[in-house]
């Protein structure tokens, strides 16, 4: 009998430590969103009363983005080769830090598969430093079937440190093909040049 009730007291035991930690692990949600709400660490502890339109809406503004200031920013296509190169756009209007994408269009035109890669430069020359790729087609090369289109993405973020004497930005690409003379970077010019089949 001693055991049996040794075991009974144990399991009494247990069963009070199992409902205080529920309890306890219950209790933290609302305590851990009391706490996130005076310390000001979530966003996600205010509730709809204090955001209008519930949490669900708040979306944290980009303060890297310098909306006081417009740059201009001129895309430039040049086809060392019988290919056809452009951008799909050729002027863009960015905001310093602002995060902007634009594509090129290129498509072998030969009967033959080619591999090719473009190289960038930028005008006037202190942009450069200033100016962020995070994507580019120019990162990598490409070989193409005959007769195929590819699009590629450009994606970029002009530095807010650019001079404030800057307003307008030509990028430029020279595409040509691997395996044959490198071209040297070519020269922007102060307005975008398209390819043939852009200016027809």
């Amino acid at each position: 009998m001693s055991v049996t009730r040794e075991n009974m007291r144990m399991v009494r035991k247990l069963a009070v430590v199992v409902a205080g930690m529920f309890a306890f692990g219950y209790a933290l949600v609302p305590l851990y969103k009391q706490i996130c709400e005076l310390t000001g660490i979530n966003i996600l502890a205010l509730g709809e009363r204090q955001v209008p339109g519930g949490a669900a809406n708040v979306r944290p503004a980009n303060t890297q983005v310098d909306t006081s200031r417009t740059i201009t920013v001129e895309f430039d296509a040049n086809a060392r080769g019988p290919w056809h190169f452009r951008p799909a756009q050729s002027v863009l209007k960015v905001h310093p830090g602002q995060l902007t994408t634009v594509m090129y269009e290129f498509q072998n035109v030969q009967n033959r598969r080619m591999s090719a890669q473009a190289i960038p430069s930028y005008a006037p020359r202190q942009s450069a430093a200033h100016f962020n790729k995070l994507e580019c087609f120019c990162f990598t090369q490409y070989t193409l079937e005959p007769g195929e289109k590819k699009e590629w993405p450009v994606a970029f973020v002009i530095d807010p440190k650019l001079p404030k004497d800057v307003t307008t930005i030509t990028l430029s690409y020279t595409f040509f093909e691997v395996g044959s003379r490198t071209p040297p970077a070519p020269t922007a010019l102060s307005a975008p040049v398209l390819s043939q089949e852009a200016r027809s």
